[in-house]
């Protein structure tokens, strides 16, 4: 009866890590995995207190890794977890704390991080399970609705760098769940003898680290970059079959959604665009469909021409009303020494073109001007205004708007 109980633990963790792979794999088999994981929580909880300290500190190996991963995994591009956590805050009604968004997103990122390395490192331990506790009471009920109601079709748990369904996510959260119950009802045995002033002081140092790193990142670019876009990358190459992009479109006011063939919708009519809010595209063919296609004011497809253009300097934006005019004098600097070189100078925006104009007859060099969903720009550059160096399809460079001083001595 005791080797019976001595060897749960392990078949407990052993069925977890099976369930996570068995998820990401094999989706189809998803009503079967819930009820694997049901099960092994409901293990986890009356045999929590029965696991050795060997099991235990697999426990918190396993939770602590997987808290910083997905940390670095979102510090990484902590634009990128803003525009997540906007999303969230829309579809749950609470668009007042939307300028917090970045601060937010931040936050939670430090959060995850500081419970893992505390975990790995066992630097307050009972508060780093605490803390865990907390994050995977949130994290499993957010993506519980999430996967019920679709609200958004991508938590972001894991940045860019893994994409998963709703489902998925909060099946893998119930893995999580089933390894941090043991720590939870063991919290009272976890201790560390190095005093607790140094405890702390290790601590607030990691934390400051990992904020720094997640600062630099949103200040410069990621410095490891898991979207299309990234350096090196040839964007044209041909896709096996034509892609078709459908776009997910609902109102605001009635929450009805509709699906649009791209570029057949309106989106050069303001009221319309005013009205509806992008909620989610698929594409059906193209296996090399990179999310992107860009029209001129006229709603002429203009991707494939920007994809094979040698020396092509990209300025992208999502928003013009939030560059500013020190970000304007430093791209019109950037223009005129590019087109002295030879580069073929272009804006892709998501603004509406008569805004474009404007703009245009005040700064006087925005003259080749394409349109794309914001959705569709806010990953070529994480940046607003970005910049991108495209010969013949291969991003040869990128630049954030801090970073524009840098472009003249490629020039």
């Amino acid at each position: 009866m005791k080797k019976r109980k001595a060897i749960l633990p392990w078949i407990s963790i052993a069925l977890a890590l099976a369930s996570a792979v068995g998820i990401y794999f094999l989706p189809e088999y998803h009503v079967w995995f819930l009820a694997i994981l049901l099960i092994n929580l409901l293990v986890a909880f009356v045999f929590g207190k029965k696991y050795n300290k060997t099991a235990l500190t697999i426990c918190r190996l396993l939770v602590g890794a997987l808290f910083i991963f997905s940390s670095f995994t979102k510090g990484v591009d902590p634009l990128g977890t803003k525009y997540k956590m906007l999303d969230y805050l829309s579809v749950y009604g609470m668009t007042w704390l939307n300028d917090f968004a970045l601060v937010l997103a931040m936050g939670i990122i430090l959060a995850e991080f500081l419970v893992g390395i505390c975990l790995i490192t066992k630097i307050l331990p009972r508060l780093a399970v605490l803390g865990a506790t907390l994050l995977m009471l949130f994290f499993t009920i957010t993506t519980l609705f999430d996967a019920l109601y679709d609200l958004v079709p991508d938590c972001g748990c894991f940045g860019t760098a893994i994409k998963m369904s709703n489902w998925q996510t909060f099946y893998k959260n119930l893995v999580i769940d089933a390894v941090l119950v043991p720590l939870i009802l063991n919290n009272k045995h976890l201790r560390n003898p190095i005093g607790i002033a140094v405890q702390l002081f290790v601590g607030v140092l990691f934390a400051g680290l990992f904020l720094g790193f997640e600062i630099y990142n949103y200040r410069h670019l990621p410095v490891i970059d898991f979207m299309n876009w990234k350096v090196g990358r040839q964007m044209n190459a041909e896709p096996t079959e034509k892609a078709k992009i459908y776009l997910i479109y609902r109102n605001k006011a009635t929450g009805e959604t509709q699906e649009y063939v791209s570029p057949n919708y309106p989106w050069n009519d303001s009221v319309w665009m005013s009205q509806w809010e992008f909620v989610d595209q698929r594409t059906e063919g193209g296996a090399n469909f990179l999310g992107f296609s860009a029209l001129d004011e006229d709603g002429n497809d203009v991707t494939e021409s920007i994809l094979t253009t040698d020396n092509l300097l990209m300025f992208t934006s999502h928003d013009l009303t939030k560059v500013t005019e020190n970000e304007w004098e430093k791209v019109r600097v950037i223009t005129e020494a590019a087109e002295k070189q030879g580069f073929i100078v272009i804006w892709t925006v998501a603004d509406e073109p008569e805004y474009v104009e404007k703009l245009r007859e005040k700064y006087g060099f925005l003259y080749e001007v394409y349109y794309a969903d914001e959705l569709e720009i806010k990953p070529i550059v994480r940046s607003n205004p970005g910049l991108i160096w495209l010969d013949n399809g291969l991003v040869k460079d990128k630049w954030s708007a801090v970073d524009f001083n840098k472009v003249l001595k490629v020039l």
